[in-house]
């Protein structure tokens, strides 16, 4: 069996994975800059500061393919985000690189397109509108992950994750929910499909008010197994608890888009489609 790195261990993604991975990939390393709390006896485990190159290439060292969920995982300051996300980020393919990893698969995020409205359906080969510094990071991950699947022939998997958990917890997740045995379907797809060279998928389960054209995954063999529908009702009363939010109700990345925003609305939204 082939040995993966999972970075991001200690986040909440990280954490769910951490349960379903090991029955599929029993030789299973995890990574993040502090060992998880409930860390296992059984559970391999390497601190790393993504930002730090030399730290990358130890945890790469005999590495067959990454899970890359390590980084900054909202919006923060460009410090932060520039350290863990941009930095770390090409860090982390560099060192793939460098020690012979086959195949990466890059937590990209929803984030990358936010400033898209929630009326517009979109492929993955749009143009990047990112909603924010966490979002132009992510942008970043895809280019540095085209670049070298493209120059160094890496195996490179980008996944714009939309909402993760157990149940979709608004009307805007509805849309974007991913339960999480579906993310270890497109993990797996990224890890073991033939015909990867370089490809973007959204992170979405079985949603019925999707955004997102994501036939290529489909394609290649994803078959989600969460309905975000059977959660409507509970998402819906949740929503009617929420304030009303002009521009983040109105772009597909929510809170993302009206945080920090101080634009004329009425030259980036057309009210008439609202």
């Amino acid at each position: 069996m082939p040995r993966i790195l999972m970075t991001g261990a200690s986040g909440g993604i990280g954490t769910s994975l951490r349960k379903l991975l090991p029955p599929i990939y029993p030789d299973l390393l995890l990574s993040d800059i502090k060992p998880p709390a409930d860390l296992g006896a059984n559970e391999k485990f390497k601190a790393a500061d993504l930002a730090d190159l030399a730290q990358c290439e130890a945890i790469c060292e005999g590495v067959d393919g990454i899970i890359h969920f390590g980084g900054y995982s909202v919006e923060g300051t460009w410090d932060q985000i520039l350290q863990a996300n941009i930095i770390g980020g090409y860090n982390l393919f560099e060192a793939a690189y460098r020690k012979g990893v086959k195949r990466v698969v890059f937590a990209s995020s929803n984030h990358a397109v936010g400033f898209y409205p929630r009326h517009h359906k979109i492929g993955t080969d749009v143009t990047p509108r990112p909603d924010g510094r966490y979002g132009v990071s992510k942008v970043f991950g895809e280019a540095v992950g085209a670049l070298y699947a493209d120059k160094h022939g890496l195996k490179v998997t980008c996944l714009r994750i939309g909402n993760f958990g157990d149940m979709p917890l608004d009307q805007r997740r509805l849309a974007i929910w991913l339960k999480p045995d579906d993310l270890v379907q497109l993990c797996r797809i990224g890890l073991e499909h033939p015909d990867i060279h370089f490809e973007i998928f959204y992170g979405a389960s079985l949603n019925e008010r999707a955004w997102w054209d994501n036939h290529r995954a489909y394609e290649l063999g994803y078959r989600p197994t969460g309905r975000a529908e059977d959660f409507r009702e509970h998402a819906m009363a949740e929503q009617a608890k929420l304030k009303p939010d002009p521009v983040g109700d109105y772009f597909q990345g929510g809170t993302f888009c009206s945080m920090e925003f101080d634009a004329d609305p009425s030259r980036i939204i057309d009210w008439k489609k609202r």
